[in-house]
């Protein structure tokens, strides 16, 4: 699994499984696949993949496939089906699948402003961040409504089984930075289904806001470093980094209080730039607060600035996360007791399975 992300994978039929992702905020240029019973996201769009040693043959019937690093056959895997709730439309017209897309295999991801005060200056844009990608193409709409985001998870949960939700953002402004959008949107999807409900932003200015996202029926929260070193921040998220890391881990302690040990988390992207021993030592700092350190590979996306940067070994990512996993177990703060959101699906990083 670990080689899979850091290499990615070449497909003889790009059509198989349900549709992979281009462009937009978070993760992307991915495929979901499944492998021994555990579904992870592949990149399948990126030059690394275009070069990668694995190749997925065509699949079966029933989603059958074999992975082949040359002419030998190496793993047998499993692409998750298309959801149905993506044939559907709301009510004012707009796709179900410009609203929310699937995730892993049972993970409804949505970004709910697909704008960002960051990405619209070249100064303080995120180099990995592509979320103006897919509004461009068409593929999305710039603000999702909470009546659009109530339907939709509702359908969801209904046609195909969807365990949880993921609501992020883009950053709206300097102040309470997305919470109060995602207050109003979790609010109707409570109101309409009953399903957990990860919410992710960067920490707003007043901590009031986490007991806020917490009324409005946000479950578990997820505020991004992405990277950990300042100079690294500087370089590669020269807006983002204005934030510093000292306030991210007071927001941090405060938001453990509110949401619990474990219900916090934050992904951080390796390959950036950081070192084995600076992602480690921050992931301590954050397992002793009772913060989850999602910690996943950087895949370098088409069209944006750091779309020629390598991604990270698979000796790079076994040398992190091997020890992480100890360390996440001996804290029990397991992937598998966070309630919703990215930890929980695992599906960007291979972390979960060094946890056993």
């Amino acid at each position: 699994m670990t080689e899979l992300q850091s290499f990615g994978l070449r497909l003889v039929d790009p059509s198989a499984g349900a549709a992979s992702r281009r462009g937009g905020a978070g993760p992307s240029d991915h495929k979901a696949v499944t492998v021994d019973g555990h579904t992870i996201m592949v990149p399948v769009h990126t030059s690394t993949a275009w070069n990668s040693p694995f190749t997925a043959q065509a699949p079966d019937a029933m989603g059958n496939s074999t992975i082949t690093r040359g002419t030998i056959p190496i793993a047998s895997i499993r692409f998750p089906k298309q959801p149905r709730f993506t044939k559907m439309q709301t009510f004012d017209g707009v796709p179900y699948s410009h609203i929310a897309t699937l995730h892993g295999s049972d993970v409804l991801a949505t970004t709910v402003l697909q704008t960002c005060i960051r990405y619209e200056s070249r100064k303080k844009t995120c180099q990995f961040c592509a979320i103006g990608q897919s509004l461009a193409a068409g593929r999305t709409i710039a603000r999702k409504t909470p009546e659009q985001l109530a339907e939709v998870a509702r359908a969801a949960v209904l046609l195909d089984g969807v365990k949880h939700m993921v609501l992020t953002t883009g950053t709206p402004n300097a102040t309470d930075r997305g919470a109060q959008i995602l207050c109003e949107s979790a609010f109707a999807i409570k109101a309409a289904v009953d399903i957990p409900i990860q919410g992710q932003c960067e920490p707003p200015d007043d901590d009031q806001w986490f007991h806020r996202m917490k009324a409005a029926g946000i479950d578990t929260l997820g505020m991004h470093l992405e990277a950990v070193t300042p100079s690294v921040r500087e370089k590669i998220m020269p807006g983002k980094a204005s934030v510093p890391i000292s306030r991210y881990m007071s927001a941090f302690e405060a938001a453990v209080g509110v949401f619990g040990r474990g219900q916090v988390s934050t992904y951080i992207l390796a390959g950036l730039g950081d070192t084995r021993e600076a992602i480690l030592d921050i992931c301590d700092q954050l397992l002793a607060l009772g913060v989850y350190p999602f910690v996943v590979p950087f895949v370098p996306i088409s069209g944006t600035p750091l779309e020629d940067h390598p991604a990270p070994t698979p000796e790079f990512m076994t040398s992190i996360l091997e020890p992480l996993g100890q360390r996440v177990a001996a804290a029990d703060l397991r992937s598998s007791d966070i309630k919703a959101g990215c930890g929980k699906c695992g599906a960007c990083s291979s972390l979960s399975v060094y946890e056993s």
